[in-house]
């Protein structure tokens, strides 16, 4: 079985896009094909980013686990609000904390906004970061829009074409995954 990381990005007093990591944690969990592993960025509290973890001379420890968490995580699935066309810092400083952990490892991302066009500007700049830390991006992206009316505080929505949208979205992630497994047991 699969292991699934979903990193809930950000860190916002009243945030809603935890709301959707919630989803997709439920989703991955009742699908029987993976594990779900939450990794919100609430939670570890990092300090802004100096160094890299591989160089630090006294990592601290919610990064070390960070660390070792999406290095032994098939997959990861990003779920990140837009913040003024862009992502927020707490995710940036989560990415540019790692580097080897993120070769080749699978990365879907969901965009969420609280208005209908779902995060789509966010998307762009976090591809380009993504793809020159060396992760293999899923072509299929989530985008939740209007996440304060779709999405309630455990992580429940009743739009049947977000469920549709949201099973697809999981489906390429799973199929990079296996295609990994297959390339790494191949090689």
């Amino acid at each position: 079985m699969f292991t699934i990381a979903i990193i809930s990005a950000s860190i916002r007093t009243g945030r809603q896009s935890h709301r959707v990591s919630l989803f997709f944690q439920k989703m991955i969990d009742q699908s029987g094909k993976a594990t779900a592993q939450m990794l919100d960025l609430a939670a570890y509290n990092f300090p802004l980013f100096e160094e890299r973890l591989s160089h630090m001379q006294q990592p601290p420890e919610a990064a070390v686990d960070f660390a070792a968490k999406i290095k032994a995580a098939d997959g990861i699935v990003i779920v990140t609000p837009e913040y003024n066309g862009g992502y927020p810092a707490s995710l940036k400083n989560a990415i540019d904390l790692l580097y080897p952990e993120w070769k080749r490892k699978p990365v879907a991302l969901a965009a969420v906004s609280n208005g209908q066009f779902g995060g789509s500007q966010v998307l762009t700049s976090l591809v380009f970061t993504l793809v020159k830390m060396g992760a293999t991006l899923v072509p299929n992206m989530y985008r939740a829009g209007d996440v304060q009316d779709a999405y309630d505080e455990t992580g429940n929505n009743t739009n049947p074409k977000a469920q549709k949208a949201a099973q697809t979205f999981l489906d390429e992630l799973t199929w990079y995954m296996e295609a990994k497994k297959r390339m790494e047991t191949n090689v």
